[in-house]
């Protein structure tokens, strides 16, 4: 990030990173699973013919616990007849015709799909056995304004094995933690345009990575889902606390519209060509005209909903996992990543099992204890990404930039050729090293081999490790010339900066017309 920052410095009055989105879950794993839940039955003895009935039962203490609360809150209570209904959209209009500002705002109920236990015959055995199945049960949600945390919403199934799922936004408990403290910014939706103090505002920020997740989040349950406590009474299920997938974004904040407008387009094509995102999404975004901060610190800051424009989000995929940027809020550059899949990273901590092995990296779990973890990796992604954007434009000459790899280079004391970015291989290999998923993750040499032939996956093993061995032999090569570094103990590379910069100039030149080449060197 800092060599787009030092690019743009003078545009720009400041970078915010943190969570955008997070949505959590909380499971009893002892009632979602067919052993586990059946290990139970046993141990309550609960026959399974009764299953049924024991569960129902549950089911309407749950439904008339909920409806307790929401009365003894003095909220609004609905159900809803279709699931398809803006659930947040319906929230916030309750919230601004109750004069709402914090606290609970509504219940809803909502009939959802949801993956829950059931009692089935089977044929074979002629006996009773349990199942997971696909179906629907009666979701039950508390939307919030929470005094800590702000806008968000837990919801609560109303059927075995009572799963509660919710979604904070990491921007709304920033805006918390600003109104304590006095700090005036501007913001519209989930975006600062404009904030006071932009370090302090980082502190707090980053404070949220030293959250108790696991009491924040069971005090949410306790507030909404009393219920929960004394439902398998006397021995209480406690609930494991995950986050299903989450959202880092680091925003910059441009002095006006107009410097965003003016380049934004060119980052955007920098993705969709040099990077060769597979996904493109167009938008209508708000763009509210340019504000001063105001001069104490309120809420929302909106803009006129009738000045609009188009604007473009380039998205990146790596497996389930994404890096994208678009511009928010007409002056705000996000860059955000997504991660769904949480195993594709490592960190270093304890195996769960009994061996009592010593830490090691082990692959990263959606369990809150690796958020910090988490938060770290996407803010690298982030920063990636950013540094790419960076080498885009460049001040530097095409035969400056060209030249040192386009001779030959020394390798742990071996020599490797120079690369010809005119030839079509070498082409295609710096347009691999450019695709923008690799700012997420790095990349490997499976990666390379399924992009040097597609039919890798088909491969008998004698061409696959001759495949292998090829893209063995060009990540040497890439490395020779210092556009890729390997990570320490990995098998995992990431593009450096001056392999950003050299695979840019020679792609964006590859798609330039020869005559606007002529004319713009002329």
């Amino acid at each position: 990030m800092k060599a787009f920052m030092d690019r743009y410095a003078g545009e720009v009055k400041g970078a915010l990173s943190g969570w955008d989105r997070l949505a959590f879950r909380g499971t009893i794993r002892w009632l979602s699973s067919v052993e586990g839940l059946s290990s139970y039955l046993c141990g309550k003895r609960i026959l399974l013919k009764d299953f049924s009935r024991w569960a129902q039962s549950l089911t309407e203490r749950v439904r008339r616990s909920c409806e307790e609360v929401a009365h003894r809150l003095g909220i609004e209570a609905h159900y809803l007849r279709s699931s398809a209904t803006d659930k947040e959209a319906l929230a916030r209009d309750i919230a601004e015709r109750a004069g709402i500002e914090a606290g609970p705002i509504c219940m809803l109920s909502v009939v959802e799909p949801s993956f829950s236990p059931t009692v089935v015959g089977n044929g074979g055995s002629r006996r009773l056995e349990v199942a997971m199945r696909p179906r629907k049960c009666v979701w039950l949600y508390f939307y919030f304004n929470d005094p800590e945390v702000g806008f968000g919403h837990v919801r609560l199934e109303s059927w075995l094995p009572f799963a509660i799922q919710g979604c904070l936004n990491g921007r709304h408990w920033l805006e918390r933690g600003l109104m304590r403290e006095g700090i005036r910014y501007v913001k519209q939706d989930n975006c600062f345009r404009a904030v006071d103090d932009v370090a302090r505002a980082q502190a707090l920020a980053d404070a949220q990575l030293r959250t108790d997740w696991a009491g924040l989040l069971g005090r949410l349950a306790g507030t909404y889902f009393p219920v929960l406590r004394d439902l398998f009474a006397p021995e209480p299920l406690n609930y494991y606390w995950s986050a299903s997938a989450t959202e880092w974004a680091t925003d910059i904040m441009f002095r006006n519209t107009t410097t965003l407008d003016r380049i934004f387009p060119m980052l955007a094509r920098h993705g969709l060509l040099v990077s060769d995102s597979a996904s493109v999404m167009r938008y209508l975004g708000k763009i509210p005209a340019d504000a001063a901060l105001p001069a104490k610190v309120s809420g929302d800051v909106r803009g006129d909903r009738r000045r609009r424009h188009e604007g473009i989000c380039v998205k990146h995929r790596a497996g389930k996992n994404s890096v994208k940027i678009y511009n928010k809020a007409g002056n705000v550059l996000r860059t955000e990543t997504t991660i769904n899949d949480t195993r594709a990273f490592k960190v270093f901590r304890q195996a769960n099992d009994d061996t009592h092995r010593e830490a090691a990296w082990l692959p990263m779990r959606k369990g809150v204890a690796d958020l910090e973890r988490r938060a770290r990796l996407s803010q690298a992604s982030n920063e990636r990404y950013l540094n790419m954007l960076a080498a885009c434009p460049t001040d530097a000459t095409f035969r400056e930039v060209i030249g040192p790899v386009c001779r030959p280079a020394r390798f742990h004391g071996h020599r490797a050729r120079a690369l010809n970015p005119s030839a079509e291989g070498d082409l295609s290999l710096l347009r691999f090293i450019a695709q923008g998923q690799w700012a997420v993750e790095g990349f490997r040499n499976r990666h390379l081999a399924l992009w040097l032939d597609p039919r890798a996956g088909q491969m008998s093993p004698p061409e696959r490790r001759r495949l292998s061995a090829r893209a063995s032999r060009l990540l040497c090569l890439l490395r020779a010339h210092g556009l890729i570094q390997k990570v320490s103990k990995t098998h995992r590379y990431l593009v450096t900066p001056k392999g950003q910069r050299v695979a840019a100039i020679m792609l964006s030149v590859s798609n330039a017309q020869a005559e606007e080449l002529t004319r713009k060197a002329a």
